[in-house]
């Protein structure tokens, strides 16, 4: 994970500039790293769960609370 940590900043701080002068004297990625697996969950779960990060949540008209 190093390895590859080490070989994208690199390649990102080459090809974009303004990342240079933003990240100068610091590290790019964070000094950890987090793995884990999906389970029996398919490709398209996955991707349709990545997609929906960015959408606001919609208000359910049927959603009631009640004492």
């Amino acid at each position: 994970m190093q390895a590859i940590k080490g070989k994208t900043s690199h390649h990102l701080l080459r090809d974009f500039r303004t990342l240079q002068k933003k990240f100068w004297g610091r590290y790019f990625w964070a000094r950890g790293y987090f793995v884990a697996t999906s389970g029996n969950v398919t490709d398209e779960v996955i991707a349709k769960y990545i997609e929906m990060q960015d959408v606001e949540p919609q208000d359910d008209p049927d959603f009631k609370i009640s004492d």
